[in-house]
């Protein structure tokens, strides 16, 4: 069973996790920890119109942390924060209460479908998506307030 969770495929992953580092002027950043192991990840983004332009990541985490960030960064730029989330609210439920795997962009994070049956690394799994959607919020409100902001004078 524990073959399932660092299968090949999940290898080549944590063997090569796009964009990884940081963006030297994000529009919005997030820095996510898992209490239980001590998986870290920071995101970087920069916002457009609401997609995503630009990305990075500085990963610290477990194989599967790492997988997950992975397929993240690969498939990321040109992403809404509605995708991410959806993305996000898929993987959790794909994990926690047995739900189909994300579909469209990131459908790749199916390779973590087997994470389900170890909840201790459910949380290191969802560090990436977790990270982005509050990256990409944040960059999301800023813009907004700065639009808002500027037709006030």
């Amino acid at each position: 069973m524990i073959d399932d969770l660092y299968s090949a495929r999940i290898l080549t992953l944590v063997a090569n996790i796009p964009r990884a580092g940081r963006l030297a002027a994000p529009d919005g950043s997030a820095e996510k920890t898992a209490k239980l192991c001590g998986s870290r990840i920071v995101v970087d983004v920069r916002v457009e119109d609401g997609h995503v332009v630009d990305f990075a990541q500085d990963v610290a985490a477990c194989a599967l942390g790492q997988a997950s960030a992975a397929v993240l960064g690969a498939h990321v730029v040109g992403a809404t924060l509605a995708e991410i989330e959806l993305a996000r609210d898929a993987l959790r439920a794909m994990l926690k209460t047995n739900g189909p795997p994300p579909a469209g962009r990131f459908a790749e994070l199916a390779v973590l479908e087997p994470v389900k049956d170890y909840p201790a690394r459910h949380a290191s799994t969802l560090l990436a998506f977790e990270a982005a959607v509050e990256a990409v919020r944040q960059a999301t409100e800023a813009a907004q307030t700065r639009t808002s902001n500027a037709g006030a004078a």
